[in-house]
C-alpha cells in the first residue's frame, strides 16, 4: 500500500478515496478537471508583484516585504512549500529588519488557486508566526477556500511524487 506523506493526520476514509484516484489513474484527470491550467508568474518580479497585490488588498497594515522570489533550494520532502524570513540587523546604531518570502521554485507549474494559498500562508506568518487558531483565522479571512486548497495542495504534491508534473506539454 502507497505511503501517501502528504495526507497523514486526514481521516482513513478520505485517504482511501486518494488511494481509489491513485489506483484508477484518475488523480491527475480529478485534478486537471478543478484546475486545468497552470499559472502565468514565471519570474521573481511577476511573483513578487502577484504577492504585493494580495498583501495590499488582504494586509495594508503589515510590515513591508523586501524581496519574493522563487528558491529552488525549497524542498517539499521537508514539508515546506514557502518560507517567510524576517531578517533584522544592526547598521550604524539602527535596527533594520526584512521580511521575505520564497515560494519553492516546483510552485512555478503549479494551478494559480494553489499558488495564491501558498501565498496566502507565507503572508499570514508576517502577522502569525504559529500555525494557531488566529493564523488560520487570518489565513481564512484572505482566502475562504483555505483548507479545501490546502487540500488539493496536498493532492496536487501527491501526484508529483508518483506521476510527475499535472501540465505535460503534448
Amino acid at each position: 500500500m502507497q505511503e501517501l506523506k502528504y495526507l497523514q493526520g486526514y481521516s482513513e476514509q478520505l485517504i482511501d478515496q486518494v488511494r481509489s484516484l491513485i489506483a484508477g489513474n484518475k488523480l491527475q484527470t480529478f485534478l486537471l478537471q478543478k484546475y486545468p491550467n497552470e499559472h502565468e508568474i514565471r519570474t521573481d518580479k511577476a511573483l513578487y508583484e502577484y504577492v504585493i497585490a494580495i498583501k495590499n488588498s488582504c494586509m495594508r497594515q503589515s510590515l513591508p516585504l523586501s524581496k519574493v522570489l522563487f528558491d529552488s533550494k525549497i524542498k517539499m520532502q521537508h514539508q515546506a512549500l514557502g518560507v517567510h524570513k524576517f531578517i533584522s540587523r544592526v547598521q550604524g546604531g539602527k535596527l533594520k529588519a526584512k521580511n521575505e518570502i520564497r515560494i519553492a521554485s516546483t510552485f512555478r507549474d503549479a494551478p494559480e488557486p494553489l499558488l495564491h494559498m501558498i501565498v496566502v500562508h507565507e503572508l499570514a506568518h508576517l502577522k502569525e508566526k504559529e500555525h494557531n487558531k488566529a493564523f488560520f483565522r487570518l489565513c481564512k479571512h484572505m482566502e475562504p477556500d483555505y483548507h479545501q486548497l490546502e487540500f488539493d495542495m496536498r493532492l496536487y504534491m501527491t501526484l508529483l511524487d508518483i506521476l510527475g508534473p499535472l501540465y505535460v506539454d503534448e
